[in-house]
């Protein structure tokens, strides 16, 4: 560490708080522009099928710049890189909402996305760094609650923003919470730098091909008729991301090391994010959907619906030190994602005539357990890290973590077309919502059995006594 802003202690009580505020504002912005596109599209005069673009672009950007992060922490500092990537995203926070027509709208949201893609993976590496392993876990615990909060209140919010106010405001909301991590990072995030960096050009650029590939595919899966030419798209992701694997071989500095796979609860981390997020990550698109297109609900009352998610989340940061103590990472994990595939599966019980709150109970229990997952999941993928693989390690866990959301978000919908085109649906649309929460439900369960890998032991210099 280059310098110290403040006291250890006050940098420790802080720098959970100046993650969380990072974390909401790319979380918020991700989700709050879905319910408001037809309104933009109505004021841009533009067709809502091509505000596509507006979510798209910063999607992409994530994608393309997140792999550089952990290089511009170590070269420049985390205090540094942390600041530049808040002011950038509230300055493409202002541009969206001066936007006179959709390239404008495009372009302030390439300027988001690359304050976003350095925002949230400086923040956490920050976070690694200061904190002793035995700590570690209760910090990240405060500090990715906003992970599951953002995505439920964001519907709500752009839906009651537009409705009562403009669709400037889910822009401007940004402003002045960029402004309190900006001040709260200039004061208490240390500046951590290496002196011994080497950027991998190269590397960089064929890594971020296939995270540009990948995202591109998962984007268009769900948006168009005939799927061969986004398989193809899906394939060259692919065939990248191996001739990346052929070029870290030949040693040198890559951008992230093949000895990051070496690391047994790392690689079971990565895995096991990738898995279960198929599942989890279409659930928060899949519900408000069927309420709104099934049920013929508001936008509004589908953000409330899903709502009691994010307050159930916080009760699930509450027990998740405890329960780890109680059973380690390889039970809780093993047990909670069959649990939560378990709840998945329990949406797709009420029929038609079933009252909205029946899904309220299933949606609350989810929200605890699904705030279990994520730390859970987070914090084992870093638990046995050396200090020279944490900056690349931790972009690389961020880029897995963006790519698996976007997978559960295409795969839901893909999976959503294939029964709504089949004949066993008797041509009723919350019928091929049903198959879809169950089909997704069971896949969840299994794919736990990605954590059996971990040893019983695994994780417990990260368990932090109450």
């Amino acid at each position: 560490m280059s310098e110290t802003p403040s006291s250890t202690t006050s940098i420790k009580k802080t720098l959970p708080l100046i993650l969380a505020t990072a974390i909401f504002m790319q979380m918020l912005d991700s989700t709050i522009l879905n319910t408001s596109l037809p309104s933009i599209a109505k004021d841009l005069k533009e067709s809502p099928l091509n505000m596509q673009n507006a979510i798209i672009s910063y999607v992409l950007t994530l994608a393309v710049f997140m792999p550089a992060s952990g290089f511009l922490a170590d070269r420049f500092g985390t205090r540094r890189v942390f600041i530049f990537s808040l002011i950038l995203f509230s300055i493409g926070s202002l541009f969206c909402a001066l936007s006179q027509n959709l390239t404008h709208l495009v372009i302030s949201r390439v300027v988001q996305g690359v304050g976003g893609s350095l925002m949230t993976p400086v923040g956490k590496l920050a976070l690694i760094k200061t904190f002793d392993k035995n700590e570690l876990l209760k910090a990240m615990n405060f500090a990715i609650i906003p992970a599951l909060i953002g995505p439920v209140l964001g519907p709500l919010v752009g839906g009651y923003m537009v409705d009562f106010l403009s669709w400037h405001w889910i822009f401007l909301i940004n402003i002045p919470i960029g402004i309190l991590g900006i001040i709260l990072g200039a004061k208490f995030m240390p500046n951590y730098k290496s002196d011994d960096v080497d950027f991998d050009l190269k590397g960089f650029m064929i890594f971020a091909a296939a995270s540009l590939l990948l995202s591109v595919s998962l984007e268009l899966f769900g948006n168009i008729q005939n799927t061969t030419p986004v398989l193809f798209v899906l394939i060259l992701g692919f065939l990248f991301l191996y001739y990346y694997y052929r070029h870290a071989k030949k040693g040198g500095n890559p951008i992230f090391p093949l000895n990051l796979f070496q690391v047994r609860t790392f690689r079971v981390g990565i895995l096991g994010n990738l898995a279960t997020r198929l599942g989890i990550s279409s659930v928060p698109l899949l519900l408000p959907l069927m309420i709104q297109i099934a049920y013929k609900q508001s936008a509004i009352t589908s953000g409330w619906i899903v709502a009691p998610m994010a307050l159930t989340a916080i009760f699930g940061k509450s027990s998740v030190i405890k329960i780890l103590n109680k059973y380690g990472y390889r039970k809780t994990l093993m047990v909670n994602t069959f649990i939560i595939g378990s709840l998945i599966c329990l949406l797709a019980i009420p029929d038609i005539h079933s009252s909205l709150y029946w899904f309220v109970p299933i949606i609350a229990v989810l929200g605890f357990f699904n705030s279990i997952q994520f730390t859970s999941m987070n914090t084992i993928s870093i638990a046995d890290l050396r200090n020279f693989q944490t900056s690349s390690g931790n972009s690389l866990i961020s880029v897995n973590q963006q790519l698996a959301i976007g997978f559960g978000i295409a795969f839901g919908l893909i999976v959503l077309k294939l029964f709504e085109n089949t004949d066993i649906v008797h041509g009723e649309i919350h019928n091929a919502f049903r198959y879809t929460f169950l089909t997704v439900g069971v896949l969840t369960i299994i794919s736990g059995l990605v954590f059996r890998r971990l040893h019983i032991s695994d994780g417990k210099n990260m368990n932090s006594e109450e």
